[in-house]
């Protein structure tokens, strides 16, 4: 056995299991994980001891440049993929979101040659916003080069929204072609009779976010999806869910044999409404907005429970003067919140340090589940022999506050400013590459690459 690179004496945790080993790295991939002690020699030997050595995280859910009304993020591939590896994530899943009259194939693929640009891997979800004639042809391209899974949206109409035909269409069309649709769920009705109130009382500002997108637009949403996924038999990925009873509803037709995913993010696990009685409601602005306490520990006790199935960012990189511009009226804000680089650290010092969520579910949730919901896995989101060496090493004992200015992402806020926590990983690998270590940024050079999908589970 020859070795380029070994990380030794740490303990490697996996989706389903955790133990001291050596990780043996040649070519770029892991050759081998290896008793303590027992690896060959390296040009390159890492002392993990002490620590946690984990997959690289693959993020399911980031908009890289993404635009939406008026409003454009902040960032391309290099600066978000820099804030990814900075937290200890390797994989990036970005969108290719059509605006009016273009054409979904034809977005995914300029979206795709971004890739390169970047510090590490990603894959892309493609979008489908209205159905036509050439749907089908579009769709049959993109998945046989390796873009599987299809965005769609059950709100902002006029820009995004897709109807329940295009919808019906679209599922039957994917699943027959080994793909799946990943989807938005709030009642678009729904969600413009709360403006509407909102708007007649004066109540449409940032401050008033919550009341604007209630509960029940989301879990009406997703009943009428899965009833559409059930009649046609294809699988389905919920994004960002952000209650309990949406998990549940997802949970239930799974039970009875439907093939759907429930995803919920790093904000909607951490924070609550009650950040919009603060001086800068406008900046934890998303979509869905931040419930209720009571909400987001309903929410958290499904990563225990198994009901969810992957921890994304929806990693959306505006800032405060874009937030602030529309401040008054948020139908009229950008929607979204940095979060790539955070997902990780914040979660795994709430649910592994703070409520014993074992370390092996963190990396289920966070690497391992989102690289088998993107078709990627085995090559990513595990470390077992053939993988592509993309490594965090965490130490999971250190103390740490979050500040905007220490961060990497394009922006000059995050909502978890001030917030103190434990864990981080302090060492990165990409494909065997050190990027990140001890907060330096050990190697610019963009290496990236497109990864196509293969079969969604």
């Amino acid at each position: 056995m020859t070795a380029d690179v070994v990380v030794r004496g740490g303990t490697v945790v996996e989706a389903g299991w955790s133990g001291p080993a050596d990780v043996v790295i040649a070519s770029g991939r892991v050759t081998a994980l290896a008793a303590p002690g027992t690896a060959p020699a390296a040009a390159t030997v890492i002392d993990a001891t002490g620590r946690l050595v984990m997959p690289g995280g693959v993020d399911p859910h980031c908009h890289v440049g993404f635009t939406s009304g008026e409003f454009t993020s902040l960032d391309d591939y290099r600066q978000c993929t820099t804030a990814a590896v900075f937290g200890g994530t390797t994989t990036i899943v970005d969108f290719a979101i059509p605006r009016p009259g273009e054409n979904p194939a034809d977005v995914a693929y300029a979206q795709r040659e971004k890739a390169t640009q970047g510090l590490c891997d990603s894959a892309l979800h493609a979008c489908v916003v209205e159905w036509d004639e050439t749907v089908p042809d579009q769709l049959a391209a993109l998945v046989n080069d390796g873009i599987s899974t299809v965005k769609m949206f059950t709100t902002y109409r006029g820009e995004t929204m897709a109807d329940e035909d295009t919808v019906l269409r679209t599922m039957t069309e994917l699943a027959r072609l080994g793909g799946m649709v990943v989807i938005h769920c709030e009642a678009d009705h729904i969600v413009g009779d709360a403006q509407r109130r909102c708007a007649a009382a004066d109540h449409i500002g940032a401050a008033n976010m919550a009341a604007t997108r209630p509960d029940l637009a989301e879990t009406a949403s997703v009943a009428e999806i899965l009833a559409i996924a059930e009649a046609v038999e294809a699988p389905v990925y919920f994004v960002h869910q952000s209650t309990a009873e949406a998990v549940e509803l997802v949970a239930a037709a799974r039970r009875r044999g439907v093939r759907a995913y429930s995803e919920t993010v790093a904000h909607h696990l951490i924070l609550d409404d009650s950040a919009y009685n603060g001086t800068h409601p406008e900046r934890y602005v998303c979509c869905p907005p931040l419930r209720s306490s009571a909400q987001v520990k309903a929410l958290g006790r499904h990563l225990f429970t198994g009901e969810v199935t992957t921890i994304g960012s929806d990693h959306c990189c505006y800032d405060t003067a874009q937030k602030e511009s529309r401040a008054t009226d948020v139908r009229a804000m950008p929607n979204g919140l940095p979060g790539v680089e955070t997902r990780l650290p914040v979660i795994f010092s709430e649910y592994v340090v703070r409520q014993n969520l074992p370390a092996t579910r963190f990396v289920e949730l966070t690497s391992t589940n989102p690289a088998r919901t993107n078709g990627l896995y085995p090559r990513k989101g595990t470390l077992l022999p053939g993988a592509d060496a993309d490594i965090a090493i965490w130490n999971p004992t250190v103390e740490w506050q979050i500040t905007s200015t220490a961060l990497h992402m394009a922006t000059d806020y995050t909502p978890y400013e001030g917030m103190r926590i434990t864990g981080r990983p302090e060492t990165v690998l990409v494909r065997g590459r050190v990027v990140v270590d001890q907060g330096d940024l050990q190697d610019p050079t963009p290496g990236g690459r497109h990864l196509k999908s293969g079969p969604v589970i």
